[in-house]
Order: C-alpha cells, then structure tokens, then sequence
C-alpha cells in the first residue's frame, strides 16, 4: 500500500521548495543585474522584448504541467519586471486613469514591478515616450467589434515614435453600481467605445435610459461611486476599485471582444522570430494605383493582414494608408516590397517591426 503523506509532511516539503524558490530567484536577479551592468558599459538597451519573448517562448516550452502556460506567463513576466526593477527604473506611460483596460493591458506587458504612469490622452502618451520621460507607452488602436481608434492613428503621422510591442486584451464589460439593482438605474456612463460594443444589451436591458460619453471607463466608475442612481459600464476592476457593486456582468454584444494595444518607444525592435511590420504611406489618387500600392507585396508573398484609410486633414479627397504585414523590416521579402512601394509614394513612413501578440 502507497504511503500517503499527511497534512503536516505536504506543508512541511511545501515549504522547503519555497525556500529553494527564494533561493533561485535571488541568484537570478544577480545575474540580471551583472547582465544590466554589461549592457552599460557596451551602450545597450536595458530592455530587449525580443529577448522577453525568448524566455517567454523557452519556459513554456519545458512547462509539463500541471500549471497552464500562461499562469507560467505571468509568474516569468513578475520575475523579469522586479529583476528589471533591479537594473533601472522601467518607466511606461499609459492612457489613464487607473483601472482602464488599458492600465490593465500595460499591467499584462510589464508587470507590477515597472513605474506605470497614466496620462490624460493618447497625444500625452506619445508626448511623455518622445521627451524621455517614459521609456514606453501603450494606447489603444484597434477593437475587434468598433475597429481603429483614429486619435491612436493619427498620432503616427507627426510622431517619430515607433511600435515595439502589440498586446491583445480580451475585454469584457460588467454594469456596475452602488446598489447592483438594475431598477435604481436612470442613467449610464462609459466611454464611447464601451458604449457602443454594449449597444444592443443597453438597448434591450435599458432602452429609455440616457447614456452619457465620458473620457474612459475607469471616470464612468469614478462619478458612479458617488451617485446612487447611476451605472458604468467598465471592468471587474473598475468595480474594485471604486467600491461598485456589478448589476450585470459580461453585457458585451460580441463574446469575442478584444481589443489591441501598441507600446511605442524612440527605437526600432530587434527581430523576435514571429513579427508583425506596421506603414504608413500616401500615394497620389490615379487609376490603378491601389493595384501598385499591393502588387509588391503579392509578389514576394508578403501576408498583409491589415490595410486601413485615414483622411488627409489638410487636403480633401486625399488619404493617408495604415498597413500590417506579417514579417520584420529586416527581413529581404518585406524589406524589398517596403522599398518598391516607397518608390511611387508621396510620402511612407516605417512605424516599428515588433513581436505579434499571442
């Protein structure tokens, strides 16, 4: 018959693996900070994310379980944000307030051992990474139900900053209250975007209830905490935060509702392997010229896996074109069709080569 252990002697080798866990960590951290202290001495990046995905890449590859991959995830990116923490003070600005999906994304990318600093607005964002005052900075650009965010876009046209980073954050919405009775509900507040990927519950739930456009979902939360006849539509940690109630949780039109974040800093990133290439560009209006613009890249069998249209704002009827593309800039086949296209373009610009989101 099998010795089963009791109570006493799991806790007792649980607690003798933790003491080996303490152990190992500070060896690590030593070793990341002597790896910091080489790359001042040969002016290198203390932040590599092509690297960060390599250890994201390697331990899951030895993970056998039974933990999934990607509490495996979050315990590795814990580890590098307090060994980074170590090295220099990783600072990222981030489209605030706090409690936003947003501060959540930028909380997913680097960890709460990093400096995380909301700003008051996307431009903010790009104003803090551009004078050195943030190493990093994470907007919103994209959600799968209501599409691009044109302020995020339109950033890129004067700003040199480019894209290190994409994160893919799976949003849901809850209704919340002070009360957490739907009945008590006479108006409600979020954020435009939040508003209108709920559109059709609210229109069921709470049809003749005035909805009112505020600057985020976390300021929805905020003035709600002080109003009992009022609700947000925000996340679970906007509830938390603020001391809400949820009156109804998950009230999202489209199950499958995420959203897209870039994190923008002064550099290009190495290659990780798995990348995703981001233009811009503008090309004169003449017959066949959207034929010209793609032709390059289907030549080299270049995946385009996003194209998108913005309005010069200083002449009518001409555009400015976003482009995605499977691959990094230093790659010969996206490389070659940058160039190609460049060549007929009034203008292109290379917004970053970074690690596609998992």
């Amino acid at each position: 018959m099998p010795n089963i252990k009791n109570l006493e002697e799991l806790r007792l080798e649980i607690d003798m693996i933790d003491e080996k866990l303490v152990e190992l960590l500070n060896r690590r951290a030593i070793i990341a900070s002597q790896v910091g202290h080489l790359k001042v001495k040969q002016d290198g990046d203390f932040h590599v994310p092509s690297r960060e995905r390599q250890v994201y890449e390697r331990v899951a590859s030895l993970n056998k379980g039974p933990l999934p991959p990607e509490a495996i995830r979050t315990i590795f990116r814990e580890i590098m944000s307090a060994c980074l923490a170590l090295e220099s003070p990783l600072k990222v600005a981030f489209l605030g307030p706090l409690a936003t999906f947003t501060h959540l994304a930028t909380m997913q990318q680097f960890g709460l051992s990093a400096q995380l600093v909301p700003q008051k607005s996307i431009p903010t964002v790009f104003e803090e990474v551009e004078k050195g005052k943030a190493l990093y900075g994470v907007v919103p650009v994209e959600n799968s139900t209501e599409g691009m965010v044109s302020h995020t876009l339109d950033m890129f046209v004067e700003s040199d900053l480019k894209i290190t980073a994409e994160i893919l954050l799976e949003v849901s919405h809850d209704l919340l209250s002070r009360t957490g009775r739907i009945e008590d509900v006479r108006k409600v507040y979020s954020h435009p975007q939040a508003l209108a990927q709920c559109r059709h519950w609210l229109e069921e739930n709470l049809p003749n209830v005035p909805l009112v456009d505020v600057a985020s979902t976390a300021l929805a939360a905020q003035i709600v905490s002080e109003d009992l006849n009022a609700a947000a539509i925000a996340g679970c940690s906007a509830a938390e935060h603020y001391g809400l109630k949820v009156v109804r949780s998950r009230i999202e039109d489209q199950v499958n509702n995420f959203t897209r974040f870039i994190v923008v800093s002064g550099k290009l990133a190495a290659p990780s392997g798995d990348d995703k290439t981001s233009i811009l560009f503008s090309v004169k209006d003449e017959p066949g010229i959207l034929y010209r613009m793609l032709e390059p890249f289907a030549r080299r069998g270049v995946n385009l896996s996003k194209i998108e249209s913005r309005p010069v704002k200083t002449k009518a009827w001409e555009y400015i074109f976003f482009l995605d593309m499977v691959g990094h800039v230093s790659e010969l086949p996206v490389g070659e069709a940058i160039e190609e296209l460049k060549s007929f373009c009034q203008f292109l610009k290379i917004l970053g080569s970074y690690p596609k989101a998992r």
